[in-house]
C-alpha cells in the first residue's frame, strides 16, 4: 500500500515536473513574443491605412500631419529600436526567471517527499531487528554527573570561603546592618534551593540512568506534585519581596525635617567625574538651572539665590562620623549611579531628576582600617553603570573623620561664587542692569 502511494507520488511530480520544464523553455516565450510582434504589425498596418485614407480626404490636414511626423520621425525612430530590443529579451528572461524559481520549489518538496519514504521503510526495518543492547555510555555519563555534583558543590563552598569575607564585610553606615540582614536572608534561602535541586537533578540523572534491566515508569501527572511546587516558591518569593520593601521603605521614607537637619551634600554626575558641593554656613545647597551652563560655572548654579553664595567646593567627599548626611544626587548628561559599597548604598543619579539617600556613617577611615587590617584602606565613591569609554574614572574618594576634623577641613576649603565666577556673573548681570532706570527712589525695569 505505502508502495503503490509512493509511485502514485512519483508520477504526479514528474508530470508537473514536466509541465514546468516545458514553459520553462525559451522556445515558448519566443513564440509569444512573435505572435505579439504579429498582432502589433496588424494594427500597425491598419493605422497606416486609417491615415491614408485621411490624408487623401483633406489635403491641408495631411500637410500639416506630414510636417508633424517629418518633425518627430527620429524620436518615432529611436522608440522602435527600444521597442525592439526589449520585445526581443524582456518577455523571455520573465518566464525563465518565474519557472525557474517554481521548478527549484517543486524539486525540494519532491526530495523531502523521497527522504520522508526513506525514513518511513527505515523504521519499518528497525521495527523487524531484534533489540539492540544498552551501551555502557550510559554508566560513564552517569559518573560524569556525579563527579559534576561534587566539583559543583566544592564551587559553592570554595566561593563562600574564599569571597565571602569581602561580601559580608561589616557595614560602615547605621542602616547598612538592614541591608545586611536582608541580604544573608535571601543568600541562604537560595543557597538551600540551588544546593537541593542540582543535588536531586545530578543524583537522579547517576541513579536513573539507561539500562537494559529497568524500564521507565510512565508519570504523566500529578496535581499534589503540581501544587506544592507551584505554591511554595510563590509564597518564598512573596515573603522576600515584601521584606525587600518594608527595608527599603525604613531606609529611605525619612521625615523632611529630620533630612533637612543633616549635612546637605549635592553630588552631580558627569562624564566622567563626580562634582560635590557643600551647603555653606546655611547648610543649604543653592538652586541650580542648566541654562545658566558655562566653561567657568559647569554646574550652572544660579547665584541670584543668596543660598548659593557660600556653596563650598570640594575634591573629596569628606562626612563627620556619626551624623547624619543627607545626599542629592544629579547627573549632567547620562544615567550614572551613586554606589559605595561599605555604606550600603545604590542609587541612580538621573539627568533632570534628582534622587536622595540618607545615611549616618558609624566608622571612621582610620577605624575601618584596622578593623580590615589594611592602612591604605579608602571609602570609595564608583559608578555602577556602565556610563561609556572612562566609565572606570567614576572614582571618588570618600573619608570619614571625626567632628573636630571635620570642622577644620571644612575652613580650608573654597567657595564655588570665587573671584572667577563673580567676574562672569557680573558680566552676564550687566545687560539686565542697563535696562534699568531710577524712577524716584527706586529702581524701574524697562522689559
Amino acid at each position: 500500500m505505502r508502495l503503490k502511494g509512493f509511485i502514485h507520488i512519483k508520477g504526479v511530480f514528474g508530470l508537473v515536473f514536466g509541465l514546468l520544464f516545458l514553459f520553462h523553455s525559451p522556445s515558448f516565450a519566443q513564440t509569444d513574443t512573435a505572435a505579439v510582434n504579429a498582432d502589433t504589425e496588424q494594427v500597425a498596418t491598419t493605422d497606416s491605412s486609417a491615415v491614408d485614407s485621411a490624408t487623401a480626404t483633406d489635403t491641408s490636414v495631411a500637410a500639416t500631419d506630414s510636417e508633424v511626423s517629418a518633425t518627430s520621425a527620429p524620436a518615432s525612430a529611436s522608440t522602435t529600436a527600444v521597442a525592439a530590443e526589449e520585445e526581443a529579451g524582456i518577455p523571455a528572461q520573465v518566464y525563465v526567471n518565474f519557472f525557474y524559481y517554481v521548478l527549484l520549489f517543486v524539486l525540494v518538496c519532491f526530495i523531502v517527499t523521497i527522504l520522508g519514504q526513506v525514513l518511513s521503510v527505515y523504521e519499518l526495518t528497525q521495527g523487524l531487528r531484534k533489540k539492540l543492547p544498552v551501551n555502557n555510555w550510559h554508566s560513564h555519563q552517569a559518573w560524569f554527573f556525579l563527579v559534576g555534583l561534587i566539583v559543583f558543590l566544592y564551587g559553592i563552598y570554595w566561593s563562600y570561603a574564599h569571597h565571602g569575607t569581602q561580601s559580608f564585610r561589616e557595614a560602615a553606615t547605621e542602616h547598612g546592618a538592614r541591608i545586611d540582614t536582608l541580604f544573608i536572608i535571601t543568600t541562604i534561602i537560595t543557597t538551600i534551593v540551588l544546593v537541593l535541586t542540582h543535588i536531586a537533578l545530578f543524583g537522579f540523572a547517576f541513579k536513573y540512568r539507561g539500562s537494559d534491566k529497568r524500564k521507565a515508569y510512565y508519570y504523566p501527572h500529578n496535581n499534589a506534585l503540581e501544587k506544592i511546587w507551584t505554591i511554595t516558591p510563590a509564597v518564598v518569593l512573596t515573603i522576600l519581596v515584601l521584606f525587600g520593601f518594608f527595608t527599603w521603605r525604613g531606609i529611605t521614607n525619612i521625615p523632611e525635617e529630620q533630612q533637612k537637619e543633616a549635612l546637605q551634600i549635592e553630588i552631580t554626575a558627569e562624564q566622567f567625574a563626580w562634582n560635590i558641593r557643600y551647603g555653606g554656613r546655611d547648610n543649604t545647597v543653592g538652586k541650580r538651572n542648566f541654562k545658566l551652563t558655562t566653561p567657568v560655572n559647569g554646574l550652572g548654579i544660579d547665584f541670584t539665590d543668596n543660598s548659593a553664595l557660600d556653596d563650598i567646593r570640594a575634591g573629596d567627599i569628606v562626612l563627620p562620623v556619626g551624623k547624619p548626611v543627607h545626599f542629592t544626587i544629579n547627573s549632567k548628561d547620562v544615567l550614572h549611579s551613586f554606589y559605595i559599597p561599605e555604606f550600603r548604598v545604590q542609587i541612580n543619579a538621573v539627568p533632570g531628576m534628582p534622587t536622595f539617600f540618607y545615611i549616618v556613617p558609624k566608622y571612621t577611615t582610620e577605624e575601618m582600617r584596622e578593623k580590615v587590617g589594611d592602612p591604605d584602606y579608602n571609602f570609595i565613591l564608583l559608578c555602577s553603570k556602565i556610563c561609556g569609554s572612562g566609565h572606570y574614572n567614576m572614582q571618588k574618594k570618600v573619608i570619614v573623620v571625626t567632628d573636630a576634623e571635620y570642622k577644620e577641613w571644612l575652613s580650608q576649603q573654597t567657595y564655588y561664587f570665587d573671584d572667577t565666577m563673580q567676574k562672569e556673573f557680573k558680566e552676564l548681570s550687566q545687560p539686565k542692569q542697563a535696562n534699568l532706570v531710577i524712577d524716584g527712589n527706586k529702581m524701574v525695569s524697562n522689559n
